[in-house]
């Protein structure tokens, strides 16, 4: 049975309420230390454009397109088998965002485009879409996906977009759900290969640590989103079963919220003292992390 975009919505929505409960009631999901006045305003605005937006109008500009220049394409993949759209899904939709999440690492323009995942002190479900609107809408990996749908593969995106969603959404919590078992010893083969296999808490909390001084926080590297196994192939990963000792950007001047939510059209303040206000937490306190 092929789940339809309406169910796959709703389960990974119902994913989210339950990493979200769970940081509301352990790790205070709106009240996070260090947040800020901005964070509230860019995570929400970022995740309504994108959601109800971004997407549709990609999916509907690739359809528009194909009916335009290759009608006859339409549904052409349709019939092949599931394992064959996984290896699709996968290099064309999740290696491509690995590659475009280290190139935004890598180039000054992009990372301003970036910048606003990474500006958070703080790890939560908030983050999943939180990310400059034109990093989405340029982001080649929601485009090729939409090139797979419009060959006919829309019946295995539903269904993969849950399994992914409920790995990043995993992976961002502060609620961390791999810590516990790490302590198992009967699941230290598991764990050993599920580590080198999806994005875990501690693997991408590490990407999303404040200072490269601290042994756990590796900003440099592990990109990856559903498959934490790009890192591993292409030389990026770092696993450490720790967690950073705080989150976001090191040596970088405040940004604003219009740089955030959409640099270039505003611009990025390069002014290491300004006093932008809503920038910066009130006064920093102490990390909390659940144990899972």
């Amino acid at each position: 049975m092929h789940l339809t975009t309406a169910q796959s919505s709703l389960i990974v929505l119902g994913i989210y309420l339950a990493f979200g409960l769970l940081e509301l009631t352990s790790t205070r999901l709106f009240a996070k230390d260090e947040q800020t006045r901005h964070d509230g305003i860019l995570e929400a605005v970022s995740t309504i454009v994108l959601l109800a937006i971004t997407q549709p109008t990609i999916l509907l500009i690739v359809g528009a397109i194909g009916h335009r220049t290759a009608p006859q394409f339409e549904g052409a993949l349709a019939g092949i088998p599931v394992l064959a759209a996984l290896a699709l899904f996968l290099v064309f939709e999740d290696m491509m965002q690995y590659w475009w999440h280290r190139a935004s690492h890598s180039f000054g323009w992009l990372y301003n485009l970036h910048r606003a995942h990474h500006n958070a002190r703080y790890m939560s479900v908030r983050l999943v879409y939180r990310n400059n609107i034109i990093y989405y809408a340029l982001m080649p990996s929601i485009w090729f996906a939409g090139v797979l749908v419009y060959l006919g593969l829309g019946w295995f995106y539903a269904g993969y977009l849950v399994v992914k969603m409920a790995v990043i959404i995993g992976a961002h919590s502060d609620v961390a759900w791999d810590r516990p078992l790490y302590r198992i010893k009967a699941l230290a083969p598991v764990m050993w290969l599920a580590e080198r296999t999806i994005s875990t808490p501690a693997t991408h909390h590490a990407h999303h640590g404040r200072h490269l001084s601290d042994p756990a926080v590796h900003y440099k590297g592990n990109f990856g989103n559903l498959l934490f196994f790009w890192d591993v192939l292409f030389g990026t990963a770092k696993i450490t079963r720790s967690y950073p000792e705080s989150y976001g950007v090191e040596d970088l001047p405040p940004a604003t919220l219009g740089q955030q939510l959409l640099w270039p059209i505003f611009p990025e303040n390069k002014d290491m003292a300004a006093d932008i206000p809503g920038s910066v937490p009130a006064a920093p306190l102490p990390r909390k992390i659940a144990a899972g």
